[in-house]
């Protein structure tokens, strides 16, 4: 809110600065013409006086009209007749100034009219140039106010979409497979009690994998390296669970540094874990293939397929991952192939694209 205002500030302030040069430029062009005896440096500090003078009269318009227009609640036939009374109230203001303190102190003459005879405090040619003068600053003034104010509610709105967004996101990874951890801790319980050497290694495991997904996971972009390294330690505790599963995991990343919204490309692999594998199945397979090249990703995962898949839950997992694959990376393409025997997905991001976060 404070920065807004300051905001607000600094642009009025620029604008009134800018409107008073225009002004006294244009007056001061002017004033050759109609004062072609007086030297012009005479006629420079005149017209920056009375230009000065007359912001005495169009600021308060000007703020008085926007108070009308922004804050006073009433019918719009109300506002019409108020807004139509101030302006009427600065134009005879503005013909006071004009007619008694500028022509008679600052240039020492009588105002005439057309340059032939005086002119009186008020009639229809004066007051309509009044009227006119007045009027092209109020139009400035609201033309930069109202611009300012959409240039702020277009900043407002985008604020709000991009905090839905990542709301959307947190919400959306917080549904990945919440028994993970239920069941991995149940396979540490019977490793436990069967005394098995492995079971310190898988601890550490699982502690890598919770770490990540509730520390580094929280951040907008990682590294892919650290999200391998988290698919592969995931790999590894599956592993206690399905010893018949055949698993081959390879990698060409010429750039490990990319970065990457955590915790997409583990869900492909976590549903093909979930849905694909069976242990009554003694072939069971994971393929996985992850190639970066030159800021384009292609991640390739088959997997083998129970008879008796569970269609509904696999499909509201990939109704997850395309989500989140929409909101991150508009532009990118993911296959599906659902075969009768296997799951083929084939995923492409473009981290080249300007779209990709």
């Amino acid at each position: 809110m404070k920065s807004d205002r300051k905001s607000k500030l600094q642009i009025h302030l620029l604008f009134w600065i800018l409107y008073y040069i225009l002004e006294v430029y244009l007056d001061f062009y002017w004033s050759r013409y109609q004062f072609p005896n007086f030297q012009w440096q005479i006629r420079l500090q005149n017209t920056l006086i009375l230009e000065l003078g007359y912001l005495l009269v169009k600021i308060p318009l000007a703020y008085s009209l926007l108070y009308v227009y922004e804050k006073v609640h009433t019918k719009a036939f109300f506002k019409y007749l108020l807004s139509i009374f101030i302006v009427v109230i600065a134009v005879l203001v503005h013909r006071f100034f004009t007619h008694y303190i500028i022509y008679p102190y600052i240039y020492g003459v009588t105002e005439m009219l057309d340059g032939k005879q005086p002119s009186g405090y008020i009639n229809g040619l004066v007051a309509f140039n009044s009227f006119m003068d007045l009027i092209f600053m109020v139009g400035l003034v609201f033309g930069i106010e109202i611009t300012r104010q959409k240039s702020l509610l277009k900043d407002q709105i985008s604020q709000l979409k991009s905090e839905k967004l990542d709301q959307e996101l947190t919400m959306l990874k917080a549904q990945i497979n919440p028994h993970f951890l239920f069941n991995t801790l149940n396979n540490i319980y019977g490793m436990a009690l069967k005394k098995a050497d492995e079971t310190p290694d898988v601890i550490l495991q699982l502690s890598k994998v919770m770490r990540y997904n509730i520390y580094e996971a929280a951040e907008k972009n990682i590294s892919i390296e650290k999200d391998i390294e988290n698919i592969k330690d995931f790999i590894q505790i599956q592993k206690i669970r399905h010893h018949h599963l055949s698993i081959i995991l390879h990698e060409d990343i010429d750039n490990p540094s990319q970065k990457i919204s955590p915790l997409i490309l583990i869900q492909f692999i976590e549903n093909a874990f979930k849905h694909g594998i069976s242990e009554s199945l003694g072939d069971a397979f994971i393929h996985i293939n992850i190639q970066l090249k030159n800021g384009i990703l292609t991640y390739f995962i088959e997997n083998s397929k129970e008879e008796r898949s569970h269609e509904h839950s696999t499909k509201i997992g990939l109704k997850n991952i395309r989500r989140q694959l929409e909101l991150l990376y508009p532009n990118h393409r993911l296959t599906v192939e659902n075969k009768s025997d296997r799951y083929i997905v084939q995923l492409i991001i473009d981290f080249n694209d300007k779209f990709s976060s």
